[in-house]
Order: structure tokens, then C-alpha cells, then sequence
């Protein structure tokens, strides 16, 4: 597999990490302080939109595993099919409209929307690694490039939306530092102009990184088109007959690495996501860090794409299980950080977190191709099962990450957020320390806890590449 092929491979993934990024980052705080949404409709927002895509994935799988050999492929028509309509879901995601009172049903629809259709394409294209190459080396080199881009897609994302809104955050109504004798009056202060108005700078800011944000999807589409030839299954016979989408659903349910190895990362993503929504309101509302947040962003994702490579010689090394153990590293950290709220610490912390996030994002890529190759063994006279499993995965993952970001939202309306003032209320900040701090941890080492009974080796992982090149 040439360089060449796997850079554009990469190059195609990198728009969904962008949008993914800017909008991890950034929605929860665009929906309280710039739409001026309560908690609990941004909860709704948040949890609804991963939810409808979540529920796209096996749908998305269904009629992918359906499709025919065309002359470009079998999944590339998917991807080139979705892009131009969710390069306009996205815009409106971040569109203020000039009525109030439905803004909530609007964000649902076009948030649903957006994660529908970067389902459609994710499906196909996290499926087309197993299509590239028949070489475990090669498709664990084209995951690494692609990991390595997809980090660098988020990097971009965060950093174009959040130099291009900051200004929308930045007050000069709230001192960094309260004063001494602070009174309820002060808490009550606005820290940003009401952005009711379409028209408005806040909401013009966001438009606009919209719109960039939408140009780089379709540069992706096109390299990812023109760089990549899709092979068809490299091990299937004549007489071989597609698994029915239920009971290859079915099969993998019962399939116990894939199992272990979605519990696993379905629990450490949620940590992941949790810890992506809440960074930017915890550095403008908890820590006093409200003029360096993006720049907090910036460095936790400078730190995550060019550690990639560095996971990629780790696990290589000493093995992808051995490997997950860096996932932990950020928890310690974001505990000091939470109750020293410091400024070198945080920076301290972000980059110990973009390293974590690496790990995070490099793992179950490079060992879900294991497990299709695992279950292929066992079910030698079956094709079609890869979608199956890449589907399922990205459901599990969007559920858990959207019953967690519909809870931490949830519990901000609980506790009292006010959106646009220059400093919440005790609770809200000790709630904000909890889902930075406390839940993460839990959450990624339950994660570990399970991924320590993966049952695939680096030993099995040899065995079974010798057993498929008998077959093939």
C-alpha cells in the first residue's frame, strides 16, 4: 500500500474529525451563551443528535452490506453521496435564527441532521480500511496515517472555530479576578452582549467558521476520491454468500473480543467526550482561565497529533493492550487541575490530555480490524460482515456518549446555569470540577478494567494472519 494511498485515505477522514472537533468543543457553550438555550434543551440538543446518529449506524450498515460492486466501489458512492448535504446540516447547526421561542426544535433537527449523514460517511469509510490492503501491517500503517490526520482534522477544527469565535467569549465586563467583597449583583452581571439579534457579531463569528469549516469537507471528499481505490473482498469465494444484516448482528453480539473491546471503548469515549464539552466552559466559568481557553484547546490537540506516532511505535512495541494503559495518564492530572486551578498546571494538563486522547483515538481503529479478522475465521464462508461490525461499534460509542453529554448538561440545569453571566454559582462550578474531574477517571478505568480480559494477543493476532493467508 503506497503512501501515496494512504495519505489521501487519511486526507478523506480528516473534514468529519473538523466539524466533530468544533462542535465537541464548542456547541455546548454556543447553545447556552450565544442561542441563549436553556441547559435543558441544550441537554436535549446534545443528546437527541448523538442519539439519531447512533441509530443511523445500524441502518447505515443494513444498506451498506446491501449494495452492489459499482465501478468505483462498493462504499466510495456512499461517501461521495452524503458529503454535499452534510456540508449544509452543518451550516444551520451554527445558523442563529431570528425567531426565539423554537430554537431548541431547530438545533434538534439540524443536529440529528448532521450526525445522520457524517454516520452515512463514517460507516463506509472506517469499513474501507479493510479494504485497502489484505496485510494487517499495511492496515495498521493506514489506521496510524489516518489517526494521525483525524487528530490533526480535530486540531484544525478547534483551532479555526476557536480563534475565529473567541471574540464572541471575551468580555470586558468580568475582571479575571472577582473582587474582594462580592456581591449577588455581580454574579448577576452579563459578560456578553444578548446575541438575539442574527445580525450580531457573536453570531456572525460562528457563521463564518461554519462556512470555512464546510469548504474543507468538500476538499477531503475529493482527495479521498481521487487518492484511493477500493478492493473488493480479498477472501471471499464465488460460493460465498453475504451474512443477512440481523444475523450477522447477531453473530457479533455473541463474538466475545468484539464485545469486550466495544465495552471497553465505549465507556473511555464517553470520558473523552465529557471531558472535550465541558474543557471550554470549565476554563471560562470554574478556573479563571477564560482568556486562554482556546489556547488550552490548542495545545491539547497539538499534543495528540504528534503523539500518535509515538503510540503507533508503542504499541508495535509492546502490544496494542499494553498500549491502553496510556489512556490513564490524564486522570492524576485533570484532578490537580480541578483542585489547583493554576494556569502553567492547565497547560500541563492539556498536553498530558492530548496524549490520552491519542491513545484513545489510535486504539480501537488499529484493533477492531483484529477482531474481523478473528470473527472471519471462525465464519470462513460468510462476507459482508465488516460494515456489521464497524456499524455496531460507532453505535454503542454515539449512545453512551450521548446518554453523557444529555446527563452532564442535565445536571448544569440542575444546578442553576445562567447563561451570559461573569460567574456561576458555587454549585454550577463544582459541577463543572466533577465532569472534568471525577467522572472521567471512573469511566476510563472501568473501560481498562474490561479491556484487561481482551482475549487477543499480539501472539493470536500472528496466528490468525497465518490461518487467513491459508484461506485466502
Amino acid at each position: 500500500l503506497s503512501i501515496c494511498s494512504k495519505l489521501c485515505y487519511a486526507i478523506g477522514g480528516a473534514p468529519n474529525q473538523v466539524a466533530g472537533s468544533a462542535a465537541a468543543f464548542f456547541l455546548q457553550i454556543y447553545l447556552l451563551d450565544i442561542a441563549h438555550i436553556t441547559p435543558f434543551h441544550a441537554s436535549l440538543v446534545l443528546f437527541i443528535g448523538k442519539a439519531s446518529g447512533a441509530f443511523t449506524d445500524p441502518i447505515a450498515g443494513f444498506f451498506i452490506s446491501k449494495s452492489r460492486w459499482t465501478r468505483i466501489g462498493r462504499l466510495m458512492p456512499w461517501m461521495l453521496a452524503c458529503t454535499p448535504f452534510t456540508v449544509v446540516s452543518y451550516f444551520f447547526m451554527w445558523y442563529l435564527p431570528p425567531f426565539v421561542s423554537g430554537r431548541a426544535a431547530w438545533y434538534v433537527t439540524f443536529n440529528c441532521l448532521f450526525q445522520a449523514l457524517t454516520t452515512l460517511f463514517q460507516v463506509p469509510y472506517s469499513a474501507l480500511t479493510m479494504f485497502l490492503s489484505t496485510d494487517q501491517k499495511d492496515r495498521d500503517s493506514a489506521t496510524a496515517y489516518r489517526m494521525t490526520m483525524e487528530v490533526l482534522g480535530t486540531l484544525i477544527g478547534a483551532a479555526l472555530q476557536g480563534q475565529i469565535v473567541a471574540s464572541a467569549h471575551v468580555s470586558h465586563h468580568c475582571s479575571v479576578n472577582p473582587p474582594v467583597n462580592t456581591t449577588d449583583s455581580w454574579h448577576d452581571t452579563t459578560s456578553i452582549p444578548d446575541p438575539s439579534d442574527i445580525l450580531s457579531h457573536q453570531a456572525k463569528v460562528y457563521m463564518i467558521a461554519a462556512g470555512v469549516i464546510g469548504g474543507v469537507y468538500l476538499l477531503g471528499i475529493v482527495v479521498l476520491f481521487l487518492g484511493v481505490k477500493e478492493k473488493d473482498d480479498p477472501y471471499a469465494l464465488s460460493s460465498d454468500r453475504a451474512i443477512p444484516f440481523c444475523k450477522g448482528l447477531g453473530l457479533t453480539m455473541k463474538h466475545g473480543p468484539y464485545v469486550k473491546l466495544t465495552a471497553s471503548f465505549l465507556l473511555i469515549s464517553t470520558a473523552v467526550q465529557l471531558e472535550q464539552s465541558n474543557f471550554v466552559l470549565f476554563c471560562t466559568q470554574a478556573s479563571g482561565l477564560r482568556n486562554h481557553f482556546q489556547y488550552l484547546v490548542v495545545t491539547i490537540l497539538v499534543s495528540a497529533a504528534v503523539s500518535v506516532p509515538f503510540w503507533q511505535k508503542i504499541l508495535q512495541r509492546f502490544g496494542k493492550k499494553c498500549a491502553a494503559c496510556g489512556i490513564s495518564w490524564m486522570i492524576p492530572f485533570a484532578v490537580m487541575l480541578v483542585t489547583i486551578p493554576n494556569l502553567i498546571l492547565a497547560y500541563l494538563v492539556a498536553f498530558i490530555s492530548g496524549l490520552s486522547i491519542a491513545a484513545s483515538l489510535l486504539l480501537p481503529w488499529s484493533m477492531l480490524p483484529d477482531v474481523v479478522d478473528n470473527f472471519r475465521l471462525q465464519n470462513p464462508h460468510g462476507k459482508g460482515q465488516e460494515t456489521i461490525f464497524y456499524s455496531s461499534y460507532v453505535f454503542f460509542t454515539k449512545m453512551s456518549a450521548g446518554i453523557g453529554l444529555g446527563i452532564s448538561a442535565a445536571g448544569l440545569e440542575f444546578t442553576g446555569y445562567k447563561p451570559g453571566i461573569c460567574r456561576q454559582s458555587d454549585d454550577v462550578i463544582l459541577t463543572l470540577k466533577i465532569l472534568i474531574g471525577a467522572v472521567p477517571g471512573i469511566l476510563i478505568f472501568l473501560g481498562l478494567f474490561i479491556l484487561f480480559f481482551y482475549p487477543i494477543t499480539e501472539q493470536s493476532r500472528k496466528e490468525t494472519k497465518l490461518a487467513l493467508e491459508e484461506l485466502r
